[in-house]
């Protein structure tokens, strides 16, 4: 059975083999094909009353598909409210640590409201905003498609205090913010998730928006968006920390035995807690990433400071192997995203046929720039083997899968074709 709407009843009446589902249709034209869920709902009247218990299965939700094949994360409804109300637990902590607002932020000078950007098959997007907004009963103004100079617009005109998005689209509106000459004072918090924030960003939102804050955190599809948290003063001082962690969490750092490490040491990021999914739909052999204990394997490669604050360093499985030496994406993605000149950038593997892997880049610029230039500079900042020596120049914003992250793998793909020509 499948609950579609115009868009989506085309999709299916376009695909062959499909005539098994049984359709639901909700704003879209009469159709055979489909039953409108006004006409179910007058036929059936009100809903069954079924008796749910809190470990039963509520969600699933897919994870982005950015370094594998997309897995179906089964969140119960214990899972989904201990996230909600881990939000507000961290929030009430920060309230009276701080006496009141959280440090560097003032009361709100409009009725709370929220700007949805992100979809809603995204955890964030889903909990984050929309969830959390029926909690709060906030205002939520909701994007049919992300459009940052409509956000901006729609900042001004709906008075919105907080925005959540990834960090491509925090950048995004940012820079709309700069070049509109809207007013967005009413804007007290830029939150962001998904992946790391270039510390530019960090503060460049401090300096766009008048009165709001950056705020940042690290978590899953498998945690139900909670993890860890970061904000304001806090954050600005330490911008490139994902922050510490939850009230209903944990995290540990394990080597390749999974030994947990000291303070300090790189290792994987496991966590465990109540926010965590206990399985993926159908994938069995996916139980390796659920270890004793209750530990959940998050595939990210991290340390934890000695105050608890969490630096996430990469994935697992984006490292570049090069004559081998690894080299971690995230870490060259960061000091590129230093150069004022890059708006974006995706770092990758290419085939090398001495080295195994060389390193390229995909950068997306708004002005003339000299690769050479940017490759000197980069000098300074990591070691000579990490610098890309493939950079590919695009004036056009990287592409990005449904979620709003850069679809690394489409662009890798393209530039290793490209090089395979020369």
């Amino acid at each position: 059975m499948a609950i579609v709407d115009q868009e989506r009843l085309d999709r299916v009446k376009l695909q062959s083999g499909l005539d098994f589902l049984t359709l639901i249709s909700v704003r879209s034209e009469p159709c055979d094909r489909a039953t409108p869920i006004d006409q179910l709902l007058r036929q059936h009247g009100e809903l069954p009353d079924i008796q749910i218990e809190p470990d039963d299965d509520a969600v699933i939700l897919f994870t982005s598909g950015s370094t594998g094949h997309p897995k179906g994360s089964v969140s119960t409804h214990r899972n989904i409210i201990a996230a909600l109300l881990s939000w507000e637990l961290d929030l009430a902590v920060l309230a009276t640590i701080h006496g009141g607002a959280p440090k560097g932020q003032s009361k709100p000078h409009y009725p709370d409201a929220a700007l949805l950007g992100m979809p809603l098959f995204h955890v964030n997007g889903l909990l984050a905003v929309l969830l959390t907004s029926f909690r709060r009963k906030r205002k939520t103004v909701a994007m049919y498609k992300w459009d940052p100079n409509v956000a901006v617009e729609l900042v001004e005109a709906e008075k919105i205090v907080s925005f959540v998005g990834t960090p491509a689209m925090t950048g995004d509106i940012m820079l709309a913010a700069q070049k509109q000459d809207k007013d967005v004072s009413s804007l007290l918090a830029v939150g962001g998730g998904g992946s790391a924030r270039a510390e530019s960003q960090v503060k460049g939102i401090d300096e766009t928006f008048k009165n709001a804050k950056p705020y940042t955190g690290w978590g899953m599809t498998e945690t139900n968006s909670i993890g860890t948290s970061i904000g304001g003063e806090e954050y600005l001082m330490r911008p490139s920390s994902s922050g510490r962690v939850s009230a209903v969490l944990e995290l540990g750092i394990v080597d390749s035995d999974d030994n947990f490490v000291k303070a300090g040491e790189r290792g994987e990021l496991l966590v465990r807690g109540t926010s965590v999914i206990h399985k993926y739909w159908d994938r069995p052999d996916s139980s390796g990433d659920f270890l004793e204990g209750g530990w959940f394997r998050t595939g990210d490669i991290a340390y934890l400071d000695e105050d608890g604050y969490l630096y996430i360093v990469d994935r697992l499985k984006q490292i570049i192997i090069r004559g081998g030496e690894n080299i971690g994406c995230a870490e060259v993605e960061s000091a590129m995203l230093n150069d004022p000149a890059i708006i974006e950038v995706s770092v990758y593997g290419v085939a090398d046929q001495r080295l195994g892997e060389d390193v390229a880049a995909t950068i997306y610029v708004d002005r003339e720039v000299d690769v050479d230039a940017i490759r000197s500079n980069l000098k300074l900042k990591i070691a000579g083997f990490k610098i890309p020596k493939h950079i590919r120049v695009t004036t056009e914003p990287l592409v990005r899968i449904a979620s709003g992250k850069i679809d690394k793998k489409t662009i890798q793909k393209d530039h290793q074709k490209l090089l395979d020509l020369e």
